[in-house]
């Protein structure tokens, strides 16, 4: 053996899994085919098919991103999910109110119509009849929303399902299922459907109100539009007349307190006068002044004549200065007496008799009167102008657009019906797809 051959032997010993393949390719056929008959089979274990089953369950293969590919199960494409979901959610509602509203629906006609509550009446200009003037007035802007309230209310529409038959009206058998009154229902249903099918609107500005009736025949919708027209102006006519009377009655009623409040005052001057036992205190004053002012003039001519007397050296005993000394005397005296009959002076002596306190207090009675007299005939004026106000019509309904008879249905309106549902069903399946992503997402 030469030197290579021994260095190449001790390579290979030197590497066991090399010598391992070696002495492998060293058997036999014969031999391994011999050793292949001797195998016998592993006997198969009890459960087998359960821990089968669980290992499937809990394959770690089987968690999210490490499922193997060739086990995957075979999910449609995106494109045919999306076209099934949208055809299922979206194309066959649509398709349903597309039938409904072309085959079935029942044609709806609209009639329009437009009042509004106008004034006829100024207010009276005359400052003095003070806060009366707003019974007077011309027309008030909540008179429009108290009038589309009525509209609404169940009052009007049992007084016009009175009058027309409404129930009747909305129930015929020819109107579709869908839009049909039951009449078996109570009242209330009643109102929610005419609220559904009668619509007045307010121009806040104007004050004008637009009424627009919906009913299944050109003449039902014209024959609510005008009922609904004259029940209307009922109300306001009703409104008007209890304004007027109120107006009236609350005239009627101030006329009376002026009334009484001038027989007061004429009592109460007369009792004054009965008890003085004086027409005028300011004529008996005058009277009496003028008194005072003659005998002053009297006075200073009989002391001219006593000093004129006494000037000629007469003896104070004598006759004619005696007489002018008393008409001097005398006249003092009258002159204090008037005097204290007009200033406060004679309160203390003589109250009774003093014409300042009968002046003072007539002149107060004076004053209570003319203010009776002034309001008895202001009041009456404006009880004369309420009266003329009440005999015409203050308040009313004005008609500018009467409802006239429909030529053709505006109601259900196939086409803009059909879009409205392909864009509510579209919106729906939009939502429920995202909802359905993120929920598989969620999952993964």
């Amino acid at each position: 053996m030469s030197s290579d051959e021994v260095k190449q032997e001790t390579k290979v010993r030197s590497n066991p899994s090399v010598q391992s393949l070696i002495d492998l390719a060293r058997r036999s056929v014969p031999d391994l085919r011999r050793n292949a008959e001797t195998i016998e089979p592993v006997p198969a274990r009890r459960g087998g098919p359960l821990v089968a089953r669980v290992r499937r369950t809990l394959d770690w293969t089987r968690l999210p991103g490490l499922r193997r590919r060739e086990e995957a199960r075979p999910q449609p494409r995106l494109l045919v999910r999306l076209v099934r979901s949208y055809a299922l959610f979206v194309l066959v509602p649509t398709a349903a109110v597309g039938f409904y509203v072309f085959v079935l629906a029942t044609p709806q006609y609209v009639a329009e119509s437009q009042f509004a509550v106008r004034g006829d009446i100024e207010p009276m200009a005359n400052t003095s009849l003070g806060v009366y003037q707003e019974l007077i007035q011309k027309h008030n802007s909540q008179d429009s929303f108290i009038l589309r309230d009525y509209i609404r209310s169940r009052p009007l529409v049992e007084a016009v399902d009175a009058k027309l038959g409404l129930q009747t009206m909305f129930s015929q058998d020819g109107i579709d299922f869908w839009a049909r009154y039951n009449s078996d229902q109570p009242v209330e249903r009643l109102v929610r459907y005419w609220r559904d099918h009668v619509t007045p609107q307010i121009d806040v500005v104007s004050g004008v109100i637009r009424l627009t009736v919906r009913a299944f025949s050109p003449q039902d919708a014209v024959a609510i539009s005008k009922e609904v027209i004259a029940q209307s102006e009922t109300l306001i006519n009703t409104i008007s007349r209890r304004a007027q009377q109120d107006m009236l009655t609350q005239a009627q009623k101030e006329v009376d307190k002026a009334v009484e409040r001038l027989k007061r005052a004429r009592t109460t001057l007369q009792e004054f006068r009965n008890r003085w036992g004086i027409i005028d205190p300011s004529q008996s004053a005058q009277a009496t002044a003028t008194t005072i002012e003659l005998l002053r003039k009297d006075k200073i001519k009989a002391e001219n004549d006593l000093r004129v007397l006494r000037d000629s050296k007469l003896d104070e005993k004598t006759r004619s200065i005696q007489v002018l000394v008393a008409t001097v005397a005398a006249i003092d005296g009258q002159m204090k007496d008037l005097q204290n009959r007009l200033t406060t002076d004679g309160l203390v002596s003589d109250a009774s008799h003093n014409l300042t306190q009968a002046l003072l207090e007539y002149e107060g009675l004076m004053v209570e009167q003319t203010i009776a007299e002034k309001l008895n005939a202001s009041m009456n004026m404006i009880l004369d102008r309420a009266r003329v106000a009440a005999s015409k019509q203050q308040i009313y309904l004005a008609t500018y657009v009467e409802p006239l008879l429909p030529s053709y249905s505006a109601y259900p309106a196939p086409f803009y019906a059909v879009g409205v549902a392909l864009f509510l069903f579209t919106m729906f399946w939009s939502a429920l797809s995202l909802i359905r992503a993120a929920v598989v997402d969620n999952r993964l």
